[in-house]
C-alpha cells in the first residue's frame, strides 16, 4: 500500500513539475520563444509575407525515426501539409504516427504555423514534425 501511495504521489510531482515547465499562450513578447534549431515560431525574416508555392522541411532524425513535411503557401497563409517522412519501423512506431500525424496537420493548418502542441503519446514524432513544419515554413519566408 505505501508503495503505491509513493508511485502515485512520485507521478502527480512529475506531472506538475512538467505542466510548470510549459511556456503559455498568452505570453505574447516582441520576440517569441526558439524553436528547436533556433528558427522562431514566426520564421527568421522579420515578418515577411511567405511566397506562394511549395516549401520543403528538414528532415528530423527522431528516436524512432526521421518526420519531413512540405508545405504549400497559398495567398501568403498555410493551405496545405503534407508528410513525407514518418516513423514507420514497426507496426507500434506505424500506429503512434497513424494517429499523431493527421492532429499535428489540423493543428497546423488552424494556427498558420508551427506553433503547436505535440500530440500525447507521440512526443518525440511530435516534435521531429513541428521542427520540420518550422523549417519548411522559414523558407517559404527567405
Amino acid at each position: 500500500m505505501r508503495r503505491a501511495l509513493f508511485t502515485t504521489s512520485a507521478t502527480i510531482a512529475g506531472v506538475v513539475l512538467l505542466l510548470s515547465l510549459k511556456p503559455h499562450q498568452q505570453e505574447d513578447s516582441a520576440t517569441p520563444p526558439p524553436t528547436a534549431g533556433g528558427a522562431t515560431s514566426r520564421g527568421t525574416s522579420g515578418g515577411a509575407n511567405p511566397a506562394d508555392g511549395t516549401y520543403r522541411g528538414q528532415s528530423v532524425d527522431t528516436r524512432y525515426g526521421p518526420v519531413q513535411v512540405e508545405i504549400t503557401m497559398s495567398g501568403g497563409r498555410l493551405s496545405a501539409v503534407r508528410v513525407l517522412r514518418s516513423p514507420s519501423e514497426n507496426g507500434r512506431d506505424r500506429e503512434i504516427a497513424s494517429f499523431a500525424l493527421p492532429q499535428l496537420t489540423e493543428e497546423a493548418l488552424a494556427a498558420g504555423d508551427a506553433h503547436i502542441d505535440a500530440v500525447s503519446g507521440a512526443t518525440y514524432t511530435s516534435e521531429g514534425y513541428i521542427t520540420s513544419l518550422q523549417s519548411a515554413l522559414d523558407r517559404a519566408r527567405a
